[in-house]
């Protein structure tokens, strides 16, 4: 039997989209947006540390294609 990811392993399959220059990173934008309803939270939180532009823009480019495809982003302090 095939288990959901938990929004943990979501984002970690995000951050390693991220560092792989975003393959199949629709999928697993599609795959956290699923994991944030079945666990009923708002918002993914990210490292920026773990990012590979962590520059304001960089991080509003994320903020904003996520936002189009149905995920609220904010990032950790």
């Amino acid at each position: 039997m095939l288990t959901e990811p938990t929004v943990a392993d979501a984002i970690d399959r995000v951050y390693v989209s991220i560092q792989s220059d975003n393959a199949d990173i629709d999928a697993h934008i599609a795959s956290l947006k699923a994991a944030l309803v079945r666990e009923g939270l708002k918002e993914a939180v990210f490292d920026p540390a773990r990012l590979v532009q962590n520059n304001r823009s960089g991080r509003k480019l994320m903020q904003a294609y996520f936002r189009q495809r149905g995920v609220t982003v904010k990032f950790s302090a």
